[in-house]
């Protein structure tokens, strides 16, 4: 690495096992859905624990087609924690619902369980829950509140709770395998459940050709090309998740000391550090500005939260979280001098 050369804040890890699986997909000439999409979609149900799994074109995708299968209309609310990406909250415009946003846990950002408890009424069809960061929301609880859970893990495939996977908990669970997550296909998502009902409903909805009735269908299938890259990638999973660790542990030794709060998480949560975010003593924007200039590309974990593109009050711990947060980069691919000088950029900026 040039001393000048910019960290972004995330990269994919491509191997050149990798790259010979999407080529031999090309060389086969079955590009499309086919075998190795249907190969994708049982390993990796297998992988997190449900029975069956559906492999669809992105996140978002799979999000929208795991409400429709559970026959979320315009009638229903479906309760979303506001700091989170704008996908889940267009998956449930989508489909007509009304969003009902609910705040964070102020130490590990993952959905409250009181405030989503308080946000249950009679029109309540679902709640969405994604595991923030790498790090499991409080499922077991989210449970036991008598209301159809989907699981988000966009970010944390690979995580456990209290020994068991993140995604074999809801009713359905939805990953993503954009080309930053744990594991990329460039795009993609996959949807899973034990219900085979919801799958069969979610492999109709997923295609709209062929079919002897017309409904509103989408063209959401996952190519086989990619479906190839995934099957590979699933083959590093755990190396991935163990050099996350790995850095992570890094960090949290040499940062013990620095002006800035650490990521804290709850005994039997299973952290795999898709993101680690560090919350400030004052505006993340200054701080942000600060390592742009350095050429270590940080982010706010969540962008803008919903909350606010939807001009609601009333979400203390969301908006402290938005105010103060920082994403500092730590993914599989990065290298020994690129690591020490993430570490030595922060520690001067937080000194």
């Amino acid at each position: 690495m040039m001393p000048d050369e910019i960290i972004p804040h995330s990269r994919p890890s491509i191997s050149d096992s990798d790259i010979k699986a999407f080529v031999s997909v090309l060389k086969s000439g079955q590009l499309s859905q086919g075998p190795k999409v249907r190969e994708f979609e049982k390993k990796f149900a297998l992988l997190i624990g449900k029975k069956k799994a559906v492999a669809v074109s992105s996140g978002s995708a799979a999000l929208h087609l795991a409400l429709l299968a559970m026959d979320v209309k315009g009638s229903d609310e479906v309760i979303i924690p506001s700091f989170v990406c704008s996908a889940v909250l267009n998956a449930v415009n989508y489909t007509g619902a009304t969003p009902v946003l609910v705040d964070i846990d102020p130490l590990n950002f993952n959905m409250s369980f009181e405030s989503a408890k308080r946000a249950i009424t009679k029109k309540t069809r679902a709640i969405i829950v994604p595991h923030m960061f790498g790090c499991p929301a409080e499922i077991d609880k989210l449970s036991e509140l008598g209301i159809p859970l989907i699981e988000d893990c966009a970010q944390s495939l690979g995580a456990n709770f209290k020994g068991k996977k993140a995604g074999s908990f809801g009713l359905l669970s939805v990953f993503s395998f954009y080309a930053t997550k744990v594991i990329a296909t460039a795009e993609g998502g996959m949807v899973l459940s034990d219900s085979e009902d919801l799958i069969f409903r979610i492999k109709d909805l997923r295609e709209y050709d062929t079919k002897d009735d017309y409904v509103l269908r989408y063209n959401y299938k996952m190519t086989d090309i990619q479906a190839a890259l995934g099957l590979n990638q699933i083959l590093s999973l755990e190396k991935f998740i163990d050099r996350r660790r790995e850095i992570a542990t890094l960090y949290f030794q040499e940062f013990k000391n620095c002006n800035f709060s650490l990521p804290v998480w709850k005994e039997g949560r299973d952290h795999i550090y898709y993101r680690f975010v560090i919350k400030t003593r004052n505006s993340a924007a200054e701080y942000l500005e600060k390592f742009q200039q350095k050429k270590v590309i940080c982010r706010r974990p969540v962008y803008i939260p919903l909350h606010v593109y939807l001009n609601l009050s009333g979400f203390p711990h969301t908006m402290e979280a938005w105010q103060k947060t920082i994403s500092i980069p730590l993914y599989p691919s990065l290298q020994k001098k690129e690591i020490e000088k993430i570490i030595a950029i922060v520690r001067e900026i937080f000194k």
